[in-house]
């Protein structure tokens, strides 16, 4: 991986950056000062490409009326979007991008979609919002389902007028960048649709039917004695209990499995699985 990435590197230049945490945290809030300290001026967040404070291309997914439709949108799971993306990106030759995720994995995602190296740098929220910010910011979603674009509201209300709220303005010290005085950040809250329903999840009966057909199209002499199932900000975690028949050959067959159950529910569902673990509960004769 590390080969390709450098490869990538060397005919695609662009250094990639990542900001991550989970749902809520205050990422895209902060996204303006990261980008700031680190000479940033464009960056990817919920599906958007953003440079210079303005909007050049991609769907934003606080557009989307569902929540698993927003996820989409954020994932750049639409070939069309990320197609769009891409060219800009070139177009704009950029040098440096901040991608936002709820996860390294995400962000890695996000980067492989849309042929960019691997982030070569990973921040966390919890590096640059103390415990209190990150508490206010959550109850801020949760409570008044406030989301933020981090860009001018001048640029949101062209866009995207049906889920503009206000304005936020921040005031930023630049000494960590040896350069004198404030800079005033605008961005703008926007209050999606999806937010207003409440979040819609896959269900466990669904996950867990895709799992068997996973299974059982790959290699149908498994026994599966148990699905589980938890979700959390990042995504969910899938751990299956299976009986093998006694001469069943393993080696490789357990990440081949793990490797398409993944593939096959995140192409088909949009979410983001975390972890498949395969637990082999006994060796059974045929």
């Amino acid at each position: 991986m590390k080969l390709v990435d450098s490869i990538k590197q060397k005919f695609n230049p662009i250094q990639v950056y990542a900001l991550v945490g989970e749902s809520g945290t205050g990422k895209s809030f902060r996204s303006k000062i990261v980008a700031e300290e680190y000479g940033i001026h464009a960056l990817i967040d919920d599906g958007l490409l953003i440079i210079d404070d303005k909007i050049i291309a991609g769907h934003t997914a606080k557009k989307e009326k569902t929540y698993m439709g927003a996820v989409r949108a954020a994932l750049f799971d639409d070939k069309a979007q990320r197609d769009q993306v891409a060219k800009a990106m070139k177009n704009a030759k950029i040098k440096k991008i901040l991608l936002l995720g709820t996860s390294e994995k995400m962000v890695s995602k996000i980067a492989m979609r849309l042929q960019l190296p691997q982030p070569s740098k990973i921040i966390n929220i919890k590096d640059i919002a103390t415990e209190e910010e990150i508490q206010k910011a959550i109850k801020s979603r949760q409570v008044e389902g406030k989301h933020v674009i981090p860009v001018p509201s001048i640029e949101v209300k062209k866009s995207y007028p049906q889920i503009f709220s206000n304005s936020l303005h921040e005031l930023f010290n630049r000494k960590k960048n040896n350069k004198k005085g404030d800079v005033m950040i605008e961005k703008s809250v926007v209050k999606p649709e999806f937010s207003k329903k409440g979040r819609i999840e896959i269900s466990e009966a669904a996950l867990t039917q895709m799992v068997m057909h996973c299974v059982n199209e790959t290699e149908p002499d498994i026994i599966i004695k148990k699905i589980s199932i938890k979700t959390n900000a990042h995504g969910y975690k899938i751990f299956i209990t299976i009986d093998v028949p006694f001469g069943t050959q393993l080696t490789g067959k357990v990440h081949k499995l793990q490797t398409y159950i993944i593939d096959q529910i995140e192409s088909f569902t949009g979410i983001l699985i975390e972890e498949v673990s395969i637990i082999i509960d006994k060796i059974t004769k045929r």
